[in-house]
């Protein structure tokens, strides 16, 4: 720790990370000190000389009297103390939350901010200014947005209730705060976190409030920005609204805009890691050059039928694809990153998930579309025919969701995955036993895993092809066939799905659609819609209706 002099008042400032990396400041808000970003941090100084300060009247730093200390020009000043003096010769990048991320916005509006600040990156905290032109807009559409902002900010107006707060803070909620961020954030208690000076903190940020509140929202000025500017918005922040982040682009023209499956604090407390990882694609982003990361989509089964046909679809609207196949040659002919999997490995696929977060990062949309088909009685099939099939359209779409999801949930921007089931599931034809079981329990894996996953952000969609005409047919086996006899049937469903003439690219594009709407269950199929409708209103007119196929 240092100490650095923003005029009168002298602020504890933390520094860790190598000294000759770049700099990055963290603002912390109320009613947290420096200590906030201990996860953050612990990320970001393994590449980055990480700067945090308790900002005046929090920690260590002193505690000036009276409203006219808390105004945001001489917070917007400390924040440039603390950057001109850790960093004299080169921009730091800020991340900022919560109050914190109020008063970094006074400094990257200020004239001229873009030659001491490279980056900001804001977590749940509008530049107030903004905020009040927000409010201040007519329409019917942003009335409801208004006023369940104003419903979430009830305490804003309880802070400016004289003395009752701080007898609130010094007697009852800094005893119960860690309480409070177990049972509202899921945040357990922790070491160093709440401070020791919480209560003190607590009352004495109350001037926070006071001091700008209603001066900005009455009088507000047109700040614009020219530096590189992320709005990380925690989607289940009870406090601030991704409303209030509307319209920000007007204000600061390279914006980039982020969800975060977290709360207020939690995103701080929780997933830590996440916001770490955002800032640092920002910083990049930047310092390198790198484009922002486009939406990344992996298929399984992409080399062919419905998986080469998804995979096209996606890459038409701009997403980075990456597709797998146990057919190399065909996933690498697509022309996109390819890999040779078996789906129904786990090990194979860890190691393919493992490449691609490598390679690529975690995917945004995953697509388990790799199946094959078999046609046989229940009792004629086998055990391996069971196993074999099994494996592949089931526990293949298992290892994905497994996998992919655990992935998916550990980066807390949300994500979808789309499961290729079939009509099969639940038109109960006796002939296809266990390619209709497999499919079956497909469609009640995505039900249990949409349920469990959707507090994360992330979708799930079950698709169910009818009779479409892909390579499929060319490959399904037969019970109690000769390979002969086999070649024949697989020649003749070959043909009639040929003739069916519904091709892959219409299930590709129902797919695109259900990530696009989030829909769960998707037939495509005139003859799969149809069926799941019976299934609903007659699932024994449905059961006597496919008893001879």
């Amino acid at each position: 720790m240092r100490i650095v002099n923003s005029g009168d008042v002298r602020l504890a400032v933390f520094e860790e990370g190598p000294e000759d990396a770049p700099t990055v400041l963290l603002v912390h808000g109320y009613p947290d000190t420096h200590a906030v970003w201990d996860d953050v941090a612990a990320v970001l100084s393994q590449r980055f000389r990480v700067v945090r300060y308790d900002v005046r009247g929090a920690g260590q730093s002193d505690a000036p009297r009276g409203l006219e200390a808390y105004r945001l020009p001489h917070l917007k000043d400390d924040l440039f103390a603390v950057a001109d003096a850790v960093s004299p010769d080169a921009p730091v990048h800020v991340v900022a939350h919560d109050w914190g991320s109020i008063q970094a916005w006074e400094a990257v509006t200020e004239p001229g901010a873009h030659q001491r600040i490279a980056s900001y990156t804001s977590i749940s905290g509008p530049c107030l200014d903004h905020a009040a032109y927000w409010f201040r807009t007519r329409s019917p559409r942003r009335f409801g947005k208004v006023l369940r902002q104003q419903l979430h900010s009830w305490y804003i107006l309880a802070f400016h209730v004289p003395l009752l707060p701080e007898l609130l803070w010094r007697g009852v909620l800094a005893k119960r705060w860690p309480e409070f961020l177990r049972l509202a954030e899921h945040v357990p208690p922790r070491p160093g976190h709440p401070a020791p000076t919480l209560a003190s903190d607590a009352a004495r940020g109350l001037s926070l409030y006071r001091a700008n509140v209603r001066e900005r929202f009455s009088r507000p000025r047109k700040r614009t920005t020219q530096v590189p500017v992320q709005v990380i918005t925690p989607v289940y922040d009870r406090y601030v609204t991704p409303a209030l982040a509307e319209g920000a682009e007007r204000w600061a023209p390279r914006l980039w805009r982020r969800r975060l499956y977290a709360g207020h604090w939690s995103a701080l407390l929780r997933d830590g890691a996440q916001v770490a990882r955002m800032a640092t694609e920002l910083i990049d982003h930047v310092d390198g050059g790198v484009e922002p990361r486009r939406q990344l989509v992996v298929v399984t089964g992409g080399g062919s039928g419905i998986g080469l046909a998804t995979a096209k679809a996606f890459a038409a609207t701009g997403a980075e694809v990456v597709v797998c196949d146990l057919d190399e040659e065909a996933a690498r002919a697509t022309g996109l990153p390819a890999y040779r999997v078996d789906v129904s490995d786990e090990a194979a696929m860890r190691k393919f998930a493992d490449d691609v977060v490598a390679r690529h990062g975690v995917p945004d949309v995953l697509v388990n579309n790799a199946g094959i088909g078999h046609a046989g009685t229940f009792l004629a099939t086998t055990t391996q025919e069971w196993e074999r099939v099994l494996d592949v359209n089931l526990w293949g779409v298992l290892h994905g969701c497994r996998i992919f999801g655990e992935l998916m949930a550990e980066r807390g921007e949300g994500g979808h995955i789309v499961n290729v089931a079939s009509a099969a599931g639940y038109l109960p034809a006796k002939s296809l036993a266990a390619y209709a079981t497999s499919k079956a329990a497909v469609l009640m894996a995505s039900d249990v895993l949409r349920a469990e996953v959707a507090s994360r952000g992330i979708a799930v969609s079950a698709i169910c092809p009818g009779f479409v005409a892909t390579n499929i047919t060319r490959t399904t086996t037969f019970s109690g066939l000769s390979e002969e006899e086999q070649e024949l049937r697989r020649a003749a469903a070959t043909k009639a799905y040929r003739r069916r003439n519904f091709g892959p690219e219409k299930v590709a594009k129902e797919i695109v659609r259900a990530v696009a709407t989030g829909k769960a269950l998707v037939p495509v199929t005139p003859e799969a819609k149809a069926g799941l409708m019976l299934s609903r209103l007659s699932p024994a007119a449905l059961r006597a209706a496919v008893r001879h196929l």
